[in-house]
């Protein structure tokens, strides 16, 4: 419930706290109090529309702070958690508004958008006027109230659910159905290219490996020719091998004659034989590296041009090939099979569609059972508000062409003012003084099925008198048993039924010319004489006084 309402350079107030409690709390005041300042800024805090009008002369801002204490399961608190803000204790929503018409919110001090207060605001409290645009005049919620008052979250759970299916098997038949028709558009290019790449077999990597081995064997071809001329030099007809070792032969018949002269370059020859054979060796292990077979390098490259041509062809790197070789087996496989998929899911959407219109027509009946419920508890509330000759019924209209997640049902409520007139929508037909009584009927058939936990009726009783106000009262005094009700109200029959009653009034501002709104709780004696006021008028009489204490005493 909202347990607390600070006001700051609003209008023709400068500082202003309210506490609320539960119950019935009404709000009295002469004309031009400034009762529509308070609604205009419980609105405010809750979302709605800023205007820089509101603040308050020779300010530069005003604010409005609304504390909520609220159940800990309360849907605002699930909100809260959406938007990672803090829910633990009280709900602060606090609305700065500058004059030169921008805003700022806040909730629990941390800054939100304006749509995340309004959305916040519409969990907390229900505004009900005569010139009410929302709530329950609002058709979109007209379905969703049919709903509630029937406890009907099961069947309408049960429609979503179906709805949910019924797309998802839609939109599997739509897409596969696609896939066929494709596929059946490309078949004969399909099997084609998919034969092509099937004989080419190409495998993911493989144009790099042979690049490499390509490039391999044409370096080592260039390297080859440089060795055999090495291998020729040492191992030739010319090579120097065998003058060397005639040498060294006649070298060695001199040794014994002259060793000090011929054994050092012997030895020397010697070395420079080995070295040459060893150098041979080494280019003969080089040359037989070098070898490859040529017809292997033109199978390379017979294969590296199939390879890239089939690149070009389908328009692709080659390394994808591989994968688009797969695709074309999966599409036709998806050709080949895709009559018999398509039919299987041509099936489950049938059952799908068929479980929905079943689950809606289910959901459809209930709706209308639980309409004719509402409409007999609601026109039960209407003699006693001076509405005996207007009827009250729940118009729905079912249309599969309007199917949705909530069924197939278009929800109004309708009305009929007086016998031989037309009914309608209850927003359009119904007068301001009407409409206010029929929200209020609605509110007490729905009151225990879900209402926000604070409802706020400005001046309902707006037009009427005697019966009709006591009997807004005491539909007020029970709406309050279940949900916290806040009444602007000039009846006293209305005003004598009040758990709490707070008088709105102008004063003079201290230390200033200007007047300033001022808000007081009235105890017993005080509200008795402001409900005294209200039957009389300026001049309060003894009579008044003792019609308030009879009217005080008989709500009681």
């Amino acid at each position: 419930m909202l347990a607390r309402l600070s006001i700051r350079d609003i209008v023709l107030i400068d500082r202003l706290d309210v506490d609320f409690g539960a119950g019935l709390s009404v709000m009295t005041g002469e004309t031009g109090a400034g009762k529509s300042i308070v609604l205009d800024s419980v609105s405010l805090a809750l979302g709605g529309r800023g205007d820089g009008g509101l603040v308050r002369e020779g300010q530069p801002q005003g604010q409005v702070t609304a504390v909520f204490d609220l159940a800990i399961d309360h849907p605002a608190r699930a909100i809260l958690r959406d938007q990672d803000i803090t829910d633990d204790g009280d709900l602060i929503l606090r609305r700065v508004q500058a004059r030169d018409g921008r805003t700022r919110a806040f909730v629990n001090d941390q800054p939100v958008s304006a749509n995340a207060l309004r959305q916040l605001g519409a969990t907390l409290v229900e505004i009900h006027g005569q010139h009410d645009d929302r709530a329950l005049v609002d058709p979109a919620a007209h379905r969703a109230l049919v709903d509630l008052y029937g406890g009907l979250h099961v069947e309408a759970a049960a429609v979503t659910e179906a709805w949910r299916r019924r797309r998802e098997t839609a939109k599997a038949l739509a897409e596969h159905a696609a896939r066929v028709e494709a596929a059946r558009k490309e078949a004969d290019y399909l099997r084609h290219a998919s034969d092509e790449l099937q004989a080419l077999a190409p495998e993911k990597g493989e144009e790099a490996l042979l690049a490499d081995r390509r490039a391999t064997m044409m370096r080592a071809e260039k390297a080859a020719e440089d060795l055999r001329e090495a291998h020729d030099a040492v191992s030739g007809g010319s090579a120097p091998v065998v003058a060397i070792a005639n040498a060294i032969r006649r070298l060695d018949r001199r040794s014994a004659a002259s060793p000090e002269l011929v054994e050092p370059a012997i030895k020397a020859l010697d070395a420079a034989l080995l070295a040459l054979d060893e150098g041979e060796a080494h280019l003969k292990t080089a040359l037989e590296a070098t070898a490859f077979d040529r017809n292997e390098l033109d199978r390379i490259e017979e294969r590296l041009f199939a390879l890239r041509a089939a690149s070009r062809k389908h328009g692709t790197p080659v390394d994808d090939l591989a994968a688009l070789a797969a695709r074309f087996l999966n599409d036709l496989a998806a050709l080949d099979a895709g009559e018999e998929r398509l039919a299987a899911l041509t099936r489950e959407a049938a059952e799908a569609e068929a479980v929905y219109a079943d689950a809606a027509a289910r959901l459809s009946a209930a709706r209308r059972a639980t309409a004719g419920t509402l409409d007999a508890a609601v026109m039960a509330e209407l003699p006693d508000l001076k509405l005996e000759r207007a009827r009250f019924a729940t118009e729905i209209v079912s249309d599969d062409g309007a199917a949705g997640p909530e069924g197939v049902d278009r929800v109004e409520f309708w009305v009929q003012t007086n016998p031989g007139t037309r009914a309608g929508p209850l927003a359009k037909i119904a007068s301001g003084g009407e409409l206010s009584r029929f929200m209020l009927a609605l509110k007490v058939a729905l009151a225990d099925r879900g209402s926000a936990p604070t409802l706020v009726f400005d001046e309902i009783d707006t037009g009427v008198g005697g019966a009709v106000a006591d009997a807004i009262g005491a539909r007020l005094a029970r709406l309050a048993k279940s949900v916290q009700v806040l009444s602007v109200t000039h009846a006293p029959q209305v005003a004598a039924r009040a758990t709490q009653h707070l008088l709105i009034s102008k004063a003079q501002a201290e230390g200033e010319a200007r007047v300033a709104t001022r808000v007081a709780p009235l105890d017993a004696p005080a509200r008795r004489e402001e409900i005294a006021r209200m039957l009389a008028g300026a001049s309060v009489t003894d009579e008044a006084r003792a019609a308030a204490a009879r009217l005080l005493n008989g709500a009681g």
